[in-house]
C-alpha cells in the first residue's frame, strides 16, 4: 500500500478508519487507495449455475428456482423480491458469512447515502452506532445532532428499534429502520447499564451537519475539540492551529471524546503537527500475511510552537482513527491521556466501487500503536482517568474537561 497517494472522492476505492456511524446510517474507518478491480459480470437467468471461482452454484440456483416456483406470500399485498433485491441479499449473505462486523456489502442507494454521510451532511438522528458483542451499541451520540438533545449516551445498547427487536440485527439494518425523512420520528427501547431497565427514547430526525473542529480558550489552555476525521479535517485542524499560535498560549486539551474517527490519513497528518519528522504514528498490517506498513509523522510538525504541555481527552465514544492520533500522541511522551477507556477499533477497511454503482466496504488490515499494541475490542487506557456522571450530563457540566483544565495548571 503506497502511504504516500492522496485520496481523493473521485477515487474507485477509499480505505476508512471509523466506527459504524448511524447520522442515520453508514460506517467508517482508516483511509487509503486502491485501484478498482475488474469484477467479472454473471447473467441470473435460465438453468445455468456459472462456476464463480471453482465454486458450484447449482443449489444456489435451484432454491432460487424453487422460491420462484413454491413461496406463498402471508399477504396479498406483498410484493415480491426484485432480481436485484435477491442479488443484494445473496451478496450480503455471502459477506456476512466472514463474521466481520466491519465488512459490508452496500447496494447502490445505501452506497449513495454513505458518501453523503462522509461529506458531512443528511438526514438522521446524529449518532454512531456498532455492533458490540453481537448487540447494537451507541459509539456516541453527535454534538448539537437530535441524539445529543434526547440524551442518547456511548454504550447505550439498543433492544428494539419502533417496536423491532434487534437481536440477531446487522448495523445494516438497523440503520435502515433508524433512518427516515427529516421531522418524523423513531423510538429506540435503550438498556443503559446505570439505569438497570429499558427505557424508551423517541427522537426526531432531522437534517445533521457534522462539525468538525471547535475552539475555545479556558484560563490559560487552548481547547480543540475535534469531531471527525473526515475529508476536512485536517485543513479545519490547521486554521484551529492558527488561532491557538495566535493565542499565545503554550497548553493545550485535545478533546477526541465521542470522536468516532474518519480517515486514516486524516489521523496520521493531524499527529504529524505535534511529532517528529519520521516518528511512527501507527503500525499497519495488511492482509493475512500480516504485512507490516510503518505511518511515520511527515516533517510538518508545529515545532517550537507545539504546546509545552498537552491532554488528549477520550471516553468510550473515541474509536478508530481517534484511537491512532491518542495513542501515538500517548507513546511519544507529547500528551498525556485522559478520561475513560476508548472504543477498541484496530481495524481498516476499504471501500470499492462496483459496476452497479453498489459497494464493498472490507477489512484489509489491523493496525497497531507506534510500540505494536492492539487495541481492538480493548481500546486505550488513560494515563488519567476522569470520569463523568448523570447529574453533571443533565446539568450540562462538563467535569472531564474540568479535571483536564485542573491537571494542566
Amino acid at each position: 500500500m503506497d502511504t504516500k497517494k492522496k485520496t481523493s472522492w473521485k477515487s474507485q476505492a477509499l480505505i476508512i478508519v471509523f466506527a459504524f456511524a448511524i447520522f442515520g446510517a453508514g460506517a467508517y474507518t482508516g483511509l487509503a487507495l486502491s485501484t478498482k478491480a475488474s469484477i467479472p459480470t454473471y447473467t441470473i437467468g435460465g438453468t445455468s449455475s456459472a462456476p464463480i471461482e471453482g465454486a458450484e452454484l447449482a443449489e444456489f440456483w435451484r432454491v432460487w428456482r424453487l422460491m420462484d416456483e413454491k413461496f406463498v406470500f402471508a399477504s396479498t399485498t406483498a410484493e415480491k423480491p426484485s432480481t436485484q433485491d435477491r442479488i443484494n441479499g445473496a451478496i450480503s449473505g455471502m459477506v456476512g458469512t466472514f463474521g466481520d462486523d466491519y465488512s459490508i456489502y452496500m447496494p447502490a442507494e445505501e452506497s449513495e447515502e454513505f458518501m453523503q454521510e462522509m461529506s458531512g451532511e443528511f438526514s438522521g438522528v446524529g449518532m454512531e452506532v456498532g455492533l458490540r458483542d453481537g448487540v447494537i451499541t451507541v459509539i456516541s451520540p453527535i454534538e448539537g445532532t437530535p441524539a445529543k438533545r434526547a440524551g442518547m449516551r456511548a454504550q447505550d445498547a439498543l433492544l428494539k428499534i419502533d417496536g423491532t427487536s434487534t437481536e440477531g440485527m446487522s448495523v445494516d439494518a438497523a440503520v435502515k429502520l433508524i433512518r427516515g425523512p427529516k421531522g418524523t420520528s423513531v423510538t429506540l427501547q435503550v438498556y443503559r447499564k446505570e439505569s438497570g431497565e429499558p427505557f424508551d427514547v423517541t427522537i426526531t430526525r432531522d437534517t445533521i451537519e457534522l462539525p468538525t473542529v471547535k475552539t475555545e480558550v479556558k484560563g490559560d489552555v487552548f481547547v480543540v475539540h475535534l469531531y471527525t476525521f473526515n475529508q476536512v479535517a485536517y485543513a479545519k485542524f490547521v486554521d484551529a492551529m492558527r488561532e491557538y499560535v495566535a493565542s499565545g498560549k503554550s497548553k493545550m486539551v485535545l478533546d477526541l471524546r465521542g470522536n468516532p474517527g474518519g480517515y486514516l490519513e486524516s489521523a496520521v497528518a493531524i499527529g504529524s503537527l505535534f511529532l517528529k519528522e519520521g516518528d511512527i504514528v501507527l503500525r499497519e498490517r495488511v492482509g493475512n500475511e500480516g504485512q507490516e506498513v510503518l505511518h511515520r509523522a511527515n516533517g510538518t510538525s508545529l515545532g517550537a510552537q507545539a504546546p509545552k504541555q498537552m491532554v488528549v481527552l477520550i471516553d468510550g465514544g473515541s474509536a478508530s482513527a481517534s484511537e491512532i492520533l491518542a495513542g501515538a500522541l500517548q507513546e511519544h511522551g507529547v500528551a498525556t491521556l485522559m478520561g475513560t477507556q476508548s472504543f477498541g477499533k484496530g481495524t481498516v477497511q476499504e471501500v470499492v466501487d462496483m459496476p452497479s454503482k453498489a459497494s464493498l466496504k472490507v477489512t484489509i488490515a489491523r493496525w497497531f500503536t507506534p510500540e505494536g499494541n492492539g487495541i481492538h475490542k480493548l481500546g486505550l487506557t488513560p494515563s488519567v482517568i476522569a470520569t463523568t456522571s448523570a447529574e453533571a450530563l443533565l446539568a450540562e457540566k462538563d467535569l472531564q474537561l474540568e479535571a483536564a483544565l485542573q491537571y494542566l495548571k
